[in-house]
């Protein structure tokens, strides 16, 4: 999408850092929304496939401004107004990806600033606004002249969208639909087909094509590898796979949803997946990335895993011949590796009910945000009468695969949860997985971190569990 705007004068948008690291190449897209019918939702452009936004509704930095009279320059909008006035464009270059990111969070429908005359209005605190302006949504984008003060400043002073704004307007009615696609150039091909049946037929006829939804990682392929591929088949937008559905027993999460989309549906009913989200990627990346898509890559570094693994997660693989359920436990067979056939996808993502009460997601990384991790585990325990009656635990980046800690939750199951248990657990959980050593971490300073997560679990809950 990057070239294709740049390529018709659009050169607003920017190419930074070509894997949707930096933001400069943000742009809006409607899509459909949580809260009204359409989201203006921020996306790195340099990551998107042109041709998976046929039919669809793209808004660049030039397109936020109004045009005036004949002969008059455009009415700045509100947005790029308080970059202006406050000084946050400084060398201007990554401006253009700011200021996209930025008025997707201005029409955030649930933005609310805080009462007039309180405490919170006054000073919100260090990453939401008193206008009620989120920070993290900027977590995608980078500022080259680490001018962040302005920047903040501004989006800390954007008021709420006028009646009259046509962007603001625009959520009432629902985004264009889908549009079935067959784009062909220099012996590759991209599809988009208008149900799952027709998608997963074409699966069985090219078992070689690449399955994309958001693209975040096979865009990074394209641009710094230079990978092509024969066919590509978008699924981002087939119905089967972005239903939400609560049943009594489980909890059905559709693969193409999107890590937003997910996060701002389940509002914090999943308290383990609540606090994943923050710490997966940037707001940029969770605008397009999808479970699907982190699971599909089988990365025995991505951060939905091990999370899903102590939440005993099951997946719903489909092909042209039907659908089975297999245990996330069971998924993964090697590095980057399953079990899932050629033809095959994921539908879903099942969580099973109830969920356990005490659950933590530790992510080891350089970066507080937006990073790798070098080591994350993820816990979900049921303590009763101070004893653990159930123990999963779910590890990334210490082995091939993800993997659940089975030696560590048999060590805590039946035990009083106590000092002396964790500790006898912890030195368990350190001989947990094969960690090697690399740019991120050494292996010993990995099997470190495993028994201390275990340890700061154990501070965190001890006053929660006795009490």
């Amino acid at each position: 999408m990057l070239d294709f705007l740049r390529d018709r004068g659009l050169t607003g948008t920017k190419e930074g850092c070509a894997e949707g690291e930096c933001g400069a190449c943000s742009v809006l897209v409607a899509r459909p929304g949580v809260n009204k019918p359409t989201d203006w939702v921020a996306v790195n452009a340099c990551l998107v496939p042109v041709a998976s936004l046929d039919g669809q509704e793209v808004i660049t930095s030039e397109g936020l401004a109004t045009a005036g009279e004949p002969g008059t320059p455009p009415a700045l909008h509100p947005v790029q107004e308080e970059m202006a006035v406050r000084g946050g464009s400084q060398c201007g270059y990554c401006t253009p990806g700011f200021v996209c990111s930025m008025a997707a969070e201005y029409y955030r429908p649930d933005r609310c600033a805080h009462d007039e005359g309180s405490a919170d209005h006054a000073e919100g605190d260090a990453e939401h606004g008193p206008n009620g302006f989120d920070l993290h949504s900027l977590s995608g984008n980078l500022c080259r002249c680490t001018g962040y003060r302005p920047i903040r400043d501004a989006a800390f002073a954007v008021g709420e969208p006028t009646d009259e704004d046509p962007l603001a307007q625009r959520r009432e009615q629902a985004p264009p639909a889908a549009v079935a696609t067959e784009y062909s150039q220099d012996d590759s091909t991209f599809l988009r087909k208008d149900t799952l049946a027709e998608t997963l037929q074409v699966l069985r006829e090219r078992p070689d094509a690449v399955v994309v939804a958001g693209s975040t990682d096979f865009g990074v392929e394209v641009n710094i590898r230079s990978r092509r591929a024969e066919c590509v088949v978008a699924i981002d937008r087939l119905p089967e796979l972005r239903e939400l559905r609560v049943e009594s027993d489980y909890i059905e999460i559709g693969a193409a949803l999107t890590l937003t989309e997910i996060e701002r549906r389940l509002d914090g009913d999943v308290p383990l997946l609540a606090e994943l989200f923050p710490q997966f990627a940037s707001r940029l990346i969770r605008n397009s990335g999808t479970l699907g898509g982190n699971l599909g890559t089988g990365s025995p570094i991505g951060d939905s895993p091990p999370v899903l693994l102590a939440l005993e997660a099951s997946l719903v693989l489909a092909d042209a011949d039907g659908e089975r359920v297999v245990p996330l436990a069971d998924y993964f067979t090697g590095y980057r590796q399953s079990v899932r056939r050629p033809g095959e996808l994921i539908r879903a993502v099942r969580v099973p009910l109830p969920l356990s009460p005490i659950t933590a997601f530790h992510k080891i990384a350089k970066r507080r945000f937006d990073d790798i991790s070098s080591v994350a585990v993820a816990f979900a325990l049921d303590i009763e009468g101070g004893v653990v009656r159930k123990a999963r635990i779910g590890l990334g980046g210490v082995a091939a695969t993800p993997i659940r800690s089975f030696a560590t939750e048999e060590a805590l199951e039946g035990k009083p949860w106590s000092a002396e248990t964790v500790e006898a657990a912890a030195r368990v959980l350190r001989g947990e997985g094969t960690p090697m050593s690399d740019h991120r971490a050494s292996s010993l300073y990995r099997s470190a971190m495993l028994g201390q997560s275990l340890l700061k679990l154990y501070a965190q809950t001890t006053e929660a569990v006795s009490s």
